[in-house]
């Protein structure tokens, strides 16, 4: 079983620059925890803070209830996986496995059985004897993520370690990941810029944005009912319509309503609706909903995407997967309608949601 990481308050800054303040967040023991944001948001300055890279102005780190803060990284019992790999060239795969046993003292035989043993867990074995010149991508990513684990870390960091691959590389280099990460139930903390890796791979997610985190939750729950604007644009793809609130009745721009039953109370009048592309239904002109022009479709096997232009000029994008029969032509008008139990409603002053979910504690 993992370790427990707790982080309180931390601060961090580069001279008057602070980038990250007083940010609080707790891991949980053996858990998969992302951080995710756009590039510059902080998330790889937190992850050097917890390794002991980058120093912590305010505020303290503990890892299974003892504070870290000025303890050594020699002495933290973590393994790192970068992005460049960081693999040795003028070391076979084995010896770049070994080489953290090595410098803990560990005999030659005892090390190398060790390595060998993590190389067929990674299922890169029949490369041990190769140089790291003579591997792919995905197997230099397969010996760095091997050596850091080799030495039995308390917790493994990972900084974007696949933005180097191509897109099916990276695929299977996070199924790899996420698989070895829950046999061995290691804590681990992954840091990643790319939305998809991260709702596949975590069990929880941290949305950071200038230094700040925006929401933690599974990512179900974060994809589902994003905290505020941010995370829901940044989480996938939103189409945010303006609508006026009366009661728990949403009225959008024509005329459309839809009927709340998870709104908070007191909400105020003006709000923004985020709509999933997926959470639009397309009917004929005639019927009630949002009005709207088809401009384009893209057919993408199991799912049609059709660019719409709503009545006010705004562009949306509505995408289709249950009826793939008969494709919108370009230029047809017609009319949508919103899932009431998919969509999201945020106040239009603070763009925090409206929705009264909470998610369930695990």
């Amino acid at each position: 079983m993992g370790v427990s990481i707790q982080i309180n308050n931390v601060t961090k800054a580069y001279g008057g620059n602070i980038v990250i303040q007083g940010l609080s967040a707790e891991i949980k023991p053996g858990e998969f925890f992302t951080l995710l944001g756009p590039s510059g948001c902080g998330k790889t300055t937190l992850l050097r803070m917890i390794i002991g890279f980058n120093t912590i102005e305010a505020g303290e780190i503990l890892v299974d209830g003892k504070v870290i803060n000025n303890i050594p990284t020699n002495r933290r019992n973590m393994g790192m996986v970068f992005q460049n790999y960081a693999v040795f060239p003028h070391m076979s795969v084995r010896d770049n496995v070994a080489y953290g046993l090595k410098t803990r003292k560990v005999p030659k035989a005892e090390r190398y059985r060790q390595a060998d043993e993590i190389l067929k867990m990674v299922k890169i074995d029949q490369y041990a004897d190769r140089m790291p010149a003579q591997l792919s991508g995905g197997q230099q990513q397969r010996v760095a993520l091997a050596r850091a684990i080799v030495i039995h870390p308390e917790v493994l960091l990972m900084d974007e370690p696949l933005s180097n691959l191509d897109a099916k590389l990276r695929v299977e280099m996070r199924n790899v990941i996420k698989n070895i990460q829950k046999k061995i139930g290691i804590t681990t903390v992954y840091v990643t810029h790319d939305q998809e890796e991260a709702l596949a791979i975590s069990d929880r997610i941290a949305v950071m944005n200038d230094g700040v985190i925006q929401q933690i939750g599974t990512p179900k729950f974060i994809y589902q009912r994003p905290a505020n604007e941010f995370v829901s644009g940044f989480i996938g793809l939103s189409n945010f319509l303006d609508a006026d609130l009366s009661g728990n009745t949403l009225c959008f721009e024509g005329g459309y309503q839809v009927q709340m039953d998870n709104l908070m109370p007191n909400c105020p009048e003006k709000v923004h609706v985020a709509v999933r592309p997926e959470d639009f239904v397309i009917f004929p002109a005639d019927q009630p909903g949002i009005r709207a022009r088809v401009d384009s479709s893209v057919f993408l096997g199991m799912s049609l995407h059709y660019f719409v232009t709503l009545s006010n000029g705004q562009e949306a994008e509505v995408v289709v997967t249950n009826d793939l029969k008969r494709i919108i032509p370009d230029g047809t008008d017609i009319s949508l309608q919103v899932l009431p139990d998919k969509i999201n409603v945020f106040d239009a002053s603070t763009r925090t949601t409206m929705i009264n979910e909470k998610e369930d504690a695990t």
